[in-house]
């Protein structure tokens, strides 16, 4: 039963129901989307079980964005929860549909969609011995949209018409381009011009051992080479500083405004907000977290997103579907030691090598880019017409 002591959020309200558990980052990074092209939108997405690491963290969730767990559906908890969150615009993952549920929002003109629809979704034990529910449920969305032709053969065996079917591709996880100050970029990369750079990005307090020793093996063939490291977690930006120190390399901190020269080895920067500037700049990026069991670690879509190659370690947590993608495309590798990300590093700051994982990167990326559009045309247009309405 979702929790409906939640207040809703003022304002238009997108509904979301991700009822396939391994879409959530897809589904969310939708989310986020709608948001960035409709300032005031909040979404409200459900799924059938909320995944551990959210409800052992729900700090990690997009402000704007409310996650709860689907209502059963007994009419008394469908009229609850429709009561409560009284959403402007539906969109359905996957298939899982909800009889009662269903009916009672599309009898509150609520426009429904059904996205990335695969034949699992309809082939559940009461799919099967119950296809006119199926059939009179499937009419009520305004858009279907599936991933595989099998999907839309078998919506055809369950009443749709061929031309009320899209295929398309599956709906995958993406990034938004992090930003950068424009100056700053301009200006950090005359000063480094001809020099090869790589980012550490989200060390933890246990992975800052490995990469100053990657980077000193990394040194032996690139003696120009400038590593910037941004720590999190247990490592602050001081206790970096001084180990570096420690080690005997030649340390910077940007935050101090400072700019590095042709002897500066390691730059470090605390600021997150940095982070898009130094993927611009850094053709090979190791990120952080993925060497320590329990920590969140980046999402190494935004790395791909900017060009830069990926470097990780072998725990990665909840972006273990974005790693495996980039891995899959050659976008990404992954090193379990020093002696591993070091010889990494060095391979890669070489322009050819990083151009071929960069390309590859930005094909993964864009994947579902066009299906993304899409949805988000729909709900674009739909809640200007039901602004319109009201």
């Amino acid at each position: 039963m979702p929790a409906l002591d939640t207040l809703r959020p003022e304002g238009e309200l997108l509904w979301i129901h991700c009822a396939e558990g391994d879409a959530f980052l897809a589904v969310q990074d939708l989310a986020v989307r709608q948001m960035i092209g409709r300032p005031g939108l909040n979404v409200l997405i459900t799924m059938i079980e909320i995944p551990r690491n959210l409800v052992e963290d729900p700090t990690s969730i997009p402000t704007g964005i409310h996650v709860t767990q689907i209502c059963d559906d007994h009419p008394s908890s469908v009229n609850a929860f429709l009561d409560h969150w009284a959403p402007d615009c539906c969109v359905w993952i996957w298939g899982g549909l909800r009889p009662n549920l269903i009916l009672s929002t599309a009898e509150r003109n609520c426009p429904l969609y059904l996205v990335n629809a695969d034949t699992s979704g309809f082939d559940g034990r009461r799919d099967r011995w119950l296809p006119d529910v199926a059939r009179s449920l499937l009419p009520l969305f305004a858009a279907v949209m599936v991933r595989t032709p099998a999907t839309a053969r078998r919506l055809m065996q369950l009443g749709l018409n061929k031309d009320d079917i899209e295929i398309t591709t599956a709906l995958q996880a993406g990034s938004q381009a992090l930003g950068c100050n424009e100056a700053d970029l301009a200006d950090l990369a005359a000063t480094c011009i001809g020099r090869a750079i790589w980012f550490a990005n989200g060390v933890q307090q246990e992975e800052l051992q490995t990469v100053l020793a990657a980077h000193r093996q990394a040194l032996r063939l690139s003696h120009r080479l400038l590593l910037v490291l941004r720590p999190a977690g247990n490592l602050t930006a001081q206790d970096a500083v001084e180990e570096a120190r420690k080690q005997e390399f030649r340390v910077l901190s940007w935050d101090d405004g400072n700019y590095p020269d042709e002897t500066t080895q390691v730059l470090i920067s605390d600021d997150v907000r940095d982070a898009g500037l130094f993927y611009r700049v850094a053709p090979v990026s190791f990120l952080g977290g993925s060497l320590v069991a329990g920590r969140h670690g980046v999402d190494p879509l935004e790395a791909a997103a900017l060009g830069s190659a990926v470097l990780y370690g072998p725990r990665v947590g909840k972006h273990l579907q974005s790693y495996s993608r980039l891995a899959t495309a050659g976008a990404a590798r992954i090193i379990n030691d020093s002696s591993a990300l070091g010889m990494a590093v060095s391979r890669l700051v070489a322009p050819d090598q990083a151009a071929i994982m960069a390309h590859a990167g930005w094909d993964v990326v864009t994947e579902g880019a066009a299906l993304t559009d899409r949805i988000t045309d729909l709900v674009q247009d739909t809640l200007d017409t039901q602004q319109g309405v009201n």
